[in-house]
């Protein structure tokens, strides 16, 4: 299956650049204020048909469809949810640091991910129990963190309250600015230490990386540590959470 949902999101990464290749992004403000492109649309579009058209169905959550009811949801096993395209502005702005997130959810943890950026060409794959690639090759977190951290944060988001935190920590760090989930990424290639994130996501924006990061030795916990859960209430709000790599035991 992982290998459909690479091929799904490379499509998907291909609608997206017809648009970024083009002059009109057709520009929208959602109910949120977050921008919406005809790219968001056309991936979602993308992805959609072809998750339905694999063998085995799941019900699909997706950033542009996200109306569905809790009462309805609450008793999904196994789901799809979707970010068609993460990093809006990032596209917009014309830098590259956008993708495409696919991800299966099972009880509540995401057990595969698709993360694909189509202007780096970059294909993170990651599987419960089956490990984590960039590009079909293998890859995994740091687990010596140098004396300097590494800490990529966003890009667009910039959050004082981050800084307070790392701040709190006591130890030297550099930031490593980033859009999208390839900040969850970074961490889970070994190119980043730690992202914390101290401000607000979407469950749709950390599944897909999510999965990778586990499958590549590392996890995401709320700040008083609690693992990241999905599809436990009737919004789809992150609480802050620190993407590293796993604590010895």
């Amino acid at each position: 299956m992982l290998e459909d949902v690479k091929k799904i999101a490379r499509d998907a990464g291909a609608a997206i650049m017809d648009v970024y290749e083009s002059d009109d992004f057709n520009v929208q403000q959602k109910g949120d204020d977050s921008p919406l492109t005809k790219a968001d649309l056309a991936a979602h579009k993308v992805i959609c048909e072809g998750l339905r058209a694999l063998e085995t169905q799941y019900p699909i959550i997706s950033e542009e469809s996200s109306d569905i009811s809790w009462e309805q949801r609450k008793h999904w096993c196994r789901y799809w949810l979707v970010d068609p395209l993460d990093g809006t502005k990032e596209f917009i702005k014309r830098n590259g640091e956008f993708t495409v997130n696919i991800a299966l959810i099972e009880k509540g943890v995401p057990v595969m991910g698709v993360v694909y950026a189509p202007v780096l060409d970059a294909m993170y794959t990651g599987e419960r129990d089956m490990g984590a690639c960039l590009n079909d090759k293998p890859i995994k977190v740091t687990l010596n963190a140098p004396a300097t951290l590494r800490v990529v944060g966003s890009r667009s988001h910039p959050s004082q309250d981050t800084t307070d935190w790392l701040d709190a920590l006591g130890k030297p760090y550099e930031m490593v600015p980033m859009g999208s989930s390839l900040k969850i990424c970074l961490v889970a290639e070994g190119k980043a230490d730690i992202y914390p994130r101290l401000g607000p996501t979407c469950e749709w924006d950390t599944a897909a990386a999510h999965a990778v990061l586990s499958a590549a030795g590392g996890e995401i916990t709320t700040i008083t540590g609690d693992p990241l859960l999905y599809n436990q209430k009737e919004d789809y709000l992150n609480p802050h959470f620190i993407a590293q790599p796993l604590s010895p035991t």
